[in-house]
């Protein structure tokens, strides 16, 4: 597995399964935020990697999505640390086996029930910021998706909003998409923070993707025509 810093208070982890699989360990004043989970074998490195840190302990994993590839070491970390977990409340049914996946015939239960928690709002409904990064509701690929911004450091974790290839913005893979169309739009939030480098689970970063947003969502339109 490869280790990288993304950025001053950014790190990420990579491992392989057919396709490279990110997780991130974000730093800040209280400690170590994780986001997504990877798969199972991932844990030993993650856990390993925030000791080596020497940042703080494990506060909080928070979630992009509940695919299995996004939360395999969740149980694993939390057999060492209780810690919480959070994702979109629209998200969370999916993920613990009450409602199927769109495109999915059979429900799958990826994490067990009453482990993960809803993602603070205001009274507006507004995502909240948390462990110094503020999530964005972005469906399409699953009906809970969200990313993940830090704004210091001007970076997005994007989870399976896009794939990339090359540096440049892909869509996310199509089988695994709920409604792609959906998942194009939500695309649109790269122009409203524009940061400095993207980050994605199945991909290499890609920089000032906004600059690319334009020419990827006329392509996807032009696909889904």
């Amino acid at each position: 597995m490869k280790v990288t810093k993304v950025s001053d208070h950014i790190w990420s982890i990579k491992a392989w399964m057919l396709i490279p699989v990110h997780v991130w360990l974000v730093v800040d004043d209280d400690g170590v935020t994780l986001v997504d989970g990877g798969i199972g074998r991932m844990k030993e490195k993650i856990m390993a990697v925030i000791q080596e840190l020497d940042a703080g302990p494990l506060r909080r994993i928070v979630l992009t999505h509940g695919h299995s590839d996004h939360v395999g070491s969740v149980q694993g970390i939390l057999a060492e640390t209780n810690v919480p977990v959070y994702a979109h409340p629209i998200e969370i049914p999916y993920m613990e086996g009450e409602r199927n996946y769109p495109k999915r015939k059979k429900a799958e239960q990826n994490v067990p029930k009453n482990i993960v928690q809803p993602l603070e709002t205001d009274k507006r409904g507004e995502l909240q910021t948390i462990g110094g990064i503020k999530p964005y509701f972005t469906p399409g690929h699953s009906p809970g998706h969200v990313i993940y911004y830090h704004e210091a450091d001007k970076v997005i974790l994007a989870g399976d909003l896009f794939t990339s290839k090359k540096g440049k913005l892909h869509s996310p893979i199509s089988m695994f998409t709920a409604d792609m169309g959906e998942a194009v739009r939500s695309s649109s939030i790269v122009e409203q923070l524009k940061p400095f480098r993207l980050e994605v689970c199945h991909g290499q970063p890609i920089l000032n993707p906004a600059e690319q947003l334009a020419e990827y969502q006329t392509a996807m339109a032009a696909k889904q025509s």
